[in-house]
């Protein structure tokens, strides 16, 4: 039991030592009275107010909405995603009694099931949470390894054959403006009339997808990914006679919604028996297109909005791989040559 202390006042105190905040810093609850004997009764007669137990999800849930007018429409899908459908035996824990064991054991489940990027993905809203929550907590978890991933850049003449195809339509516009600018299929959808001057796009916005909970969401429109996707693009005078074909002064150019868009594509792809590929692989046909001719990757990166270099080099490689094959031909026959004369 506390003892009680006398002040310089003549009354006597008790300090209850209540909690300790992450920092370390200490809390107390104190009583006084008149006499100790009364002081200290009091002290006993106190019960501390159950502390709230912060479970992760709970913590999650507070992360996202103290960030709900920072991070974008997809970062928070993404994050309920994780919150909702992953680390099931973390949820319910109180987060402060969480240990690295604890994390170590749910992310090998996952790892189980799931790609190492989109482990990798989990972990690291995991971390960001107990970061905030936790900060004096090191996380030394075991991550699956990255795996390359399998990037595809149609060849010009499957481009030519599509541009030929959606010629008149109104996949043509959405093609072109992939294709040769490059831009997202989200900054297409957003795309204004007023955002044009000459043969230049501005652009400044994108349409992302907003979750409303119970299942609906609904389409947005927002600033550009990232600094970087904030940009200007001087488009050639064939794309430049597309719109203008259009004859709108002021508003959307493209009259679909995102999802929309990816999905008229495939059946364009299906119906013309095209070699499949993603619409938004139009932008890697774009970027290789652009180093071959010797652009330098400065200008690439710029023109399509890209922050670093590492998309270009996945594309690089991609394409280095597939005229490995020409290559190493080339290099044998002369070498065979070489000894048989």
């Amino acid at each position: 039991m506390a003892t009680a202390k006398r002040l310089p006042s003549g009354s006597w105190r008790v300090r209850i030592l209540t909690h300790k905040t992450p920092d370390g810093k200490k809390h107390y609850k104190s009583f006084t009275a008149p006499t100790k004997k009364q002081a200290e009764r009091m002290a006993m007669d106190y019960e501390p107010p159950q502390k709230d137990c912060l479970t992760l999800k709970k913590a999650m849930t507070e992360y996202i909405e103290g960030r709900s007018k920072t991070l974008s429409p997809r970062t928070i899908s993404s994050y309920k995603h994780i919150r909702d459908g992953y680390l099931a035996d973390l949820m319910d824990k109180n987060i402060d009694e969480i240990t690295q064991v604890d994390i170590q054991r749910a992310i090998n489940i996952e790892a189980g099931h799931l790609a190492p990027k989109t482990v990798r993905s989990i972990h690291g809203f995991l971390a960001a949470v107990m970061g905030v929550y936790r900060p004096d907590f090191m996380i030394r978890t075991a991550l699956p390894k990255k795996v390359r991933t399998n990037i595809s850049v149609p060849s010009e003449e499957t481009v030519k054959r599509l541009v030929e195809v959606v010629r008149g339509t109104e996949m043509e516009l959405p093609v072109l403006l992939a294709a040769f600018g490059p831009m997202r299929r989200g900054e297409i959808c957003a795309l204004r009339a007023e955002d044009i001057d000459g043969n230049t796009v501005h652009v400044m916005r994108n349409k992302v997808k907003k979750e409303l909970g119970d299942g609906k969401s609904t389409w947005v429109v927002k600033a550009p990914k990232s600094y970087a996707g904030d940009r200007f693009i001087e488009y050639p005078d064939f794309v430049r006679k597309v719109w203008e074909r259009k004859h709108i002064k002021r508003g959307e150019l493209i009259e679909m919604q995102p999802d929309a868009l990816t999905n008229r594509f495939i059946r364009v792809m299906e119906s013309n028996n095209l070699p499949r590929f993603r619409f938004h692989d139009l932008r890697h046909y774009s970027a290789s297109i652009q180093h071959a001719l010797g652009v330098p990757d400065a200008y690439i990166m710029q023109r399509g909005g890209w922050e670093s270099d590492e998309v270009l080099k996945r594309v690089y490689r991609h394409t280095m791989e597939k005229q490995a094959a020409e290559q190493n031909k080339k290099i044998n026959d002369h070498f065979a040559s070489l000894i048989s004369g």
